[in-house]
């Protein structure tokens, strides 16, 4: 059996973060998926799906997410049921996020610079055995990308070529 979504869409409202009596953390959300076709009146139509996502994930998506925000989520549809205060059955349909991507920056302005730029610098230095550029996590800065084009070429031979 086969029970796999993948959703891209913008967030309807933040997300609402809670914790269970066990201390896990779970996140709802809405997506804002718009559909590949138009109605009879020329007008694009959205589906707006509801998604949850638990542990880690869910604290990030708190955290870095917001109303607007571009999200992709990767998981399953689920259904559960459960009696109302007036005592009537509800059904629940939702996908359960496995995977979610934070598809814009952060700053959510689609195109502005962030304080995580992912663009190379063209008049950085080469960083190879610059220790300064890199983090206390041994990774070097994106600002000092190796494979950016600053005129530099890199001497590789066939033998290093994984291919």
């Amino acid at each position: 059996m086969i029970n796999r979504v993948i959703l891209v869409g913008r967030l309807t409202k933040d997300p609402e973060l809670r914790y269970t009596p066990n201390g896990v953390a779970v996140a709802t959300f809405s997506l804002a998926v718009n559909r590949t076709f138009t109605n009879q009146q020329g007008d694009r139509e959205a589906d707006f799906i509801n998604c949850v996502v638990w542990r880690r994930q869910a604290e990030n998506v708190a955290n870095f997410l917001k109303k607007g925000s571009l999200a992709g989520v990767d998981g399953r549809i689920q259904t559960r049921s459960y009696d109302n205060q007036e005592g009537r059955r509800v059904y629940v349909t939702e996908v359960v996020g496995d995977n979610v991507q934070f598809l814009e920056p952060k700053s959510g302005s689609g195109g502005g610079n962030s304080n995580n730029n992912f663009q190379s610098s063209p008049n950085q230095g080469s960083p190879f055995g610059q220790d300064q550029n890199r983090n206390n996590q041994g990774y070097t800065r994106v600002d000092d990308d190796p494979f950016s084009s600053n005129g530099d070429t890199i001497d590789i031979s066939d033998d290093d070529l994984p291919f």
